[in-house]
């Protein structure tokens, strides 16, 4: 027999405790009675199986939930309205997220909203208050003709003292051109 130099048998004992930590590693979970006392109890007594979890999809989203109001998925995630230069007409490509709010605020008859007008940095401090009101009723009237009832909102101008963007860039000024939506305990 040959005898084996010590480096070799480190590498073998090595290897063998990697292999058995590997195999400690794939094990059961630690039986109840290994467990502290309230979590053995908890297993014993209340088993999860996969009919417990429900993944969540569109099918178990409640749009008229007040979680909606914060929740991507919901149009209702959406309360900026944006306006043109100079403008205080709603866009059509805004009035479905305004049908949302109207089905949202007819469905939950005791919540109020604010609209606040905004307008960028051109222009008088009298015109650009003048200007976000406009944009604020624009919004409002959308919404009334949409069935809200008029005692759930209230709209307020705020002209350019909320501006989004302080840049002077056509980009900037084009952000801080909205109508905002703000529901009761938000304002």
């Amino acid at each position: 027999m040959k005898s084996q130099s010590i480096p070799a048998i480190g590498l073998k004992a090595s290897l063998l405790l990697a292999v058995v930590l590997l195999g400690a590693c794939s094990s059961q979970p630690p039986a109840p009675e290994q467990l502290p006392a309230d979590l053995a109890d908890a297993k014993r007594t209340a088993p999860i199986s996969s009919s417990d979890v429900r993944p969540v999809t569109s099918e178990n989203f409640d749009p008229y939930s007040d979680g909606a109001l914060k929740d991507p998925r919901s149009p209702l995630s959406k309360r900026e309205i944006f306006f043109d230069y100079d403008s205080y007409v709603v866009k059509d490509e805004y009035r479905p997220t305004l049908a949302a709010h109207a089905k949202y605020l007819q469905a939950k008859a005791a919540r109020k909203i604010l609209i606040q007008g905004n307008a960028d940095e051109r222009g008088s401090r009298e015109y650009n208050l003048a200007l976000g009101q406009k944009r604020a009723e624009a919004i409002k009237k959308t919404l009334s003709l949409l069935n809200v009832r008029e005692d759930q909102m209230e709209s307020v101008s705020l002209g350019e003292e909320k501006p989004r963007c302080t840049e002077s860039t056509d980009e900037c000024w084009a952000q801080n051109r909205r109508g905002d939506i703000l529901y009761s305990g938000e304002y």
